[in-house]
This record gives structure tokens, C-alpha cells and sequence, in this order.
């Protein structure tokens, strides 16, 4: 049986080295990546409003883990992505999707998990009782698992085949109102 379990920042902190491993294990990125992407998730517990949900056997080892804050100016996702959503359909549709969102940084389950209603869970549990009105997140732009599950939760695309700055990996930009499609059913891993 796998449990939900919210944490913060200092806890989340606290155990990146699993959290490293689990996104390893799910996205196989190059070894020379992961020390920055690290850092990088150490950042974003400073982020406004930071949480985490992490999927745990009974053990209390994790198999699972998502996280998000309050998206704002002066962050290098939300502004990158503001520009960009204002550049293809103006300030006010960049403003109405970033304004007052909850960015979802990461989503990752252990490959042996996956299939098996964690992602969603964890989406829900992440996403509940939000007090913003929209999340946003970027994903790899091609038919994956994430994907599919994003859309079911009622995410939709607001921009496809977006290369971040520096990057070449073609990513999606998606968005949904809050709460999530399917809000209020039991959240089971």
C-alpha cells in the first residue's frame, strides 16, 4: 500500500538524495545533469508557499514524490514562460494562466510504481485546497504516461514544442483551472 504524505520545505530538503534517486530512476537524465538539477530543487523550497507530497511504502521508504509553489515574478520558469504565453496570445492571456498559479515543478514516480494511480493521486493531493486559481506545468511535448494524465486532470496545452532558452529538449506548457477535473474524489495510491 502507498501512502501521501505532505511535507515542506526543511523535510523535503532534508531528503533530496531520495527524491535525486526517485527522478533518476523515472527520467534517466544524463549523470552530468544531477547535480544541477539539485540545486536547482533546493531552490525551489525558498519559492513562496513551496509543498510536497510524497508517495511512501509502508516502510516510509519513497517511491514518489511532487511538488509546486506559488508561481511569481523574478522566478526564471515564470518569467520565461510569461514572456512566451505574451508573445503568442498577449499580456492578458499570459496574466489569466500566470497571475495567481500554482507551478508544478516536479512530478516523478519510481518506474516500479508507476500505472498504478500515484501520479494522480499525488496531483491531487498537491493541488487540493490551493488558494490560486490556475497550475501550470511544462512536460516532454510527445504522448507520454505525464501527459495523458495531465490531460485527464484537465490540463490543457498552452503552448507545444516550446524549447526553454539554452535548452533543444521540445517540451509542452500546460494549464488548468483549480481545482483539478475530478477534485473531491478520494486521492488512493
Amino acid at each position: 500500500m502507498i501512502g501521501l504524505r505532505h511535507v515542506g520545505p526543511e523535510e523535503f530538503g532534508a531528503g533530496l538524495d531520495a527524491a535525486i534517486a526517485i527522478y533518476t530512476a523515472a527520467m534517466r537524465p544524463p549523470a552530468d545533469q544531477l547535480s544541477g538539477r539539485k540545486s536547482i530543487m533546493r531552490n525551489h523550497t525558498t519559492y513562496p508557499d513551496f509543498t510536497c507530497v510524497l508517495a511512501e511504502r509502508e516502510d516510509g521508504e519513497p517511491v514518489g514524490f511532487a511538488y509546486g509553489f506559488h508561481g511569481a515574478a523574478d522566478q526564471w520558469w515564470h518569467d520565461v514562460i510569461y514572456r512566451s504565453l505574451s508573445q503568442a496570445g498577449g499580456p492578458e492571456a499570459a496574466l489569466g494562466w500566470l497571475g495567481d498559479t500554482l507551478e508544478i515543478a516536479e512530478v516523478h514516480v519510481h518506474p516500479d510504481y508507476q500505472g498504478k494511480g500515484t501520479g494522480r493521486a499525488m496531483m491531487h493531493a498537491l493541488c487540493d485546497g490551493r488558494p490560486e486559481r490556475t497550475s501550470v506545468l511544462s512536460t516532454h511535448d510527445r504522448p507520454t504516461a505525464a501527459r495523458h494524465l495531465y490531460h485527464s486532470l484537465g490540463f490543457a496545452d498552452l503552448l507545444t514544442q516550446y524549447v526553454f532558452p539554452g535548452g533543444y529538449e521540445r517540451y509542452a506548457i500546460m494549464g488548468a483551472s483549480l481545482p483539478l477535473k475530478g477534485a473531491g474524489t478520494p486521492a488512493r495510491a
